[in-house]
């Protein structure tokens, strides 16, 4: 959307957005691979792919319904009962890209994710989610290709045959304006953060996304039939530091403004070798402290090495620099740059019913009356 960012900005393309994955500090355990990765750039595409709603069919027999759908033209349909069904059409919008997300595997979907498990670890072969909660069409994003480039979000996507199917079961219902809405099974919730992505942010409050973008509180368990309240004052614009849980993952979307003003590696290794140069100690055993390189510290992250540097809340023997720079502010010190461990006493949804906070980086379950423990540096003893 935007035009490339400086030569030394590490972005993997030049990318108008980006959302990245909570619980994996930059890379999958199995490594990025094709279309499921720790963290995905929204760009502008060479041809526009979006759609917006037209035609509205309402529908008394099933057979008049399979009739529609087969037109190969997006659509939602809202299954009110066996012998009802409101059917929306949707059409080409040459203003806008959609890019898709969810577990499926399908083309549709542009970022697959599948659930994220405490230890930095993804639901896999090596770690079976018995039932996963994420929904194999979750939902979709919908940019403005002109300026000034903005984002939704809408719950649910479309899948392999263009369609949207909400069945009998599935929570819908009829606008006072007309229009037909409902909610996926378990929902897409997002959060937008009070005073944007700095450390002085605050968390916001979850909200639920409609499939037509409303916005709504939250029901009262995850997967009930009544809809939360119409939050008629909010939208379902992403701002930068918004969280979006897909009930089993949650991502967080960076825009491109924020981007820009995120540090480069070539600056946080500036400030790891200006706070080495203090020479800090461990209050306890005063012995010197020498904070590795993000390269050396991806090597020396084997279970071999055990010689604990920094004792955090989430069970970490050794710091846990982050090496996804999606999730740095401008920092003025080295402690500025884990705004995020700062911050991690922000409840995440959790499974149907809960709310935790977790750790971002390793997304183990944390207190909410501790997200991190604060870093103690001591000056080197004549």
């Amino acid at each position: 959307y935007h035009s490339p960012p400086p030569p030394d900005h590490v972005l993997p393309c030049p990318a108008s957005r980006e959302e990245t994955r909570d619980g994996y500090n930059g890379s999958l355990p199995n490594g990025d691979r094709g279309r499921r990765k720790s963290r995905f750039a929204l760009y502008r595409r060479t041809k526009a792919n979006g759609v917006k709603p037209s035609t509205v069919h309402i529908l008394n027999t099933p057979q008049a319904s399979k009739a529609v759908n087969c037109k190969g033209q997006h659509s939602i349909s809202y299954t009110l009962s066996r012998n009802h069904t409101v059917v929306v059409e949707y059409c080409h919008d040459k203003d806008t890209d959609m890019f898709q997300i969810g577990r499926s595997t399908e083309s549709p979907i542009d970022f697959v994710v599948t659930d994220t498990v405490a230890g930095g670890q993804e639901g896999g072969e090596e770690t079976p989610i018995t039932q996963s909660t994420i929904s194999r069409f979750a939902c979709r994003v919908v940019c403005e290709r002109d300026p000034p480039y903005t984002a939704r979000i809408y719950a649910a996507g479309f899948d392999s045959s263009k369609n949207i199917f909400l069945g009998e079961k599935a929570a819908k219902w009829k606008n006072p304006d007309g229009h037909m809405d409902g909610l996926t099974t378990n929902g897409v919730l997002v959060m937008h953060p009070r005073g944007g992505f700095t450390e002085e942010s605050k968390p916001g409050v979850w909200r639920e996304i409609s499939v037509c973008g409303d916005v709504y509180t939250l029901r009262e368990t995850r997967s009930a039939q009544t809809p939360g309240k119409l939050v008629e004052h909010e939208n379902n614009v992403l701002q930068d530091g918004s969280l979006v849980d897909l009930c089993g993952a949650t991502l967080l979307w960076r825009t491109a403004e924020g981007l820009f003003h995120t540090p480069t590696q070539k600056h946080l290794e500036a400030l790891r070798q200006e706070i080495n140069a203090a020479r800090p100690q461990c209050p306890v055993g005063l012995n010197t402290l020498a904070f590795p390189s993000m390269q050396r510290s991806r090597a020396l992250s084997s279970l071999e090495d055990k010689q604990p540097w920094v004792y955090l809340a989430c069970g970490h023997w050794r710091p846990q620099l982050c090496f996804d720079l999606i999730f740095y502010v401008v920092p003025e010190a080295l402690t500025s740059s884990y705004v995020l461990c700062e911050k991690a006493e922000i409840p995440l949804p959790h499974g149907t019913h809960a709310f935790h906070a977790a750790c971002p980086f390793c997304a183990t379950q944390l207190g909410l009356t501790q997200g991190c423990s604060k870093l103690i540096f001591q000056g080197p003893v004549d």
